[in-house]
């Protein structure tokens, strides 16, 4: 897909399917929506131009009960895109240890995984795996925002029994 091509289409009824599972779960295992703290360590923003795109017309993010928030404080699950470099390390664990629980980790994108094109750089240890237990991983350069919005459903679904 060049830079100029329209989205590809989605299904509506696909997409209201999707809504009604993840609020489903989020109400089941939270009694509230899905409250996400976006870590960036060491991204090259290609994963960050996907999770825009969530708040776009097209996808709505809110209308799935998801919200960004701005403090681990506030927070249900860490969504960690990019390589783990090594000046990031400490403040993913930092936010890791602000968060309450229950609380899941989340690494987007293959280098939050293992550090994708990254990985052997004298600056990446690799994925967030290092510093911290991930409970999800979501695979792709970058993953599209259908993928991380089943992430997420599947996530919310496997802690919901």
């Amino acid at each position: 897909m060049s830079p100029t091509s329209p989205p590809e289409p989605v299904d509506p009824a696909a997409l209201d399917s999707l809504r009604a599972r993840l609020d489903e779960a989020a109400q089941t295992r939270l009694g509230r929506s899905l409250a996400i703290r976006h870590i960036n360590t060491g991204s090259c923003n290609g994963c960050e131009l996907e999770l825009r795109a969530l708040h776009t017309a097209l996808y709505n993010l809110e209308r799935f009960g998801l919200r960004f928030v701005d403090s681990p404080l506030h927070a249900d699950v860490l969504l960690v895109t990019g390589p783990l470099t090594r000046n990031l390390k400490a403040a993913l664990e930092q936010a890791r240890g602000a968060t309450p629980e229950p609380r899941w980790v989340v690494a987007m994108g293959d280098c939050a995984v293992d550090g994708g094109v990254f990985r052997g750089s004298y600056a990446v240890l690799g994925g967030a795996g290092v510093a911290v237990p991930v409970d999800l991983t979501i695979r792709g350069c970058p993953p599209a925002p259908a993928m991380i919005l089943a992430g997420l459903r599947t996530l919310l679904e496997a802690n919901s029994k």
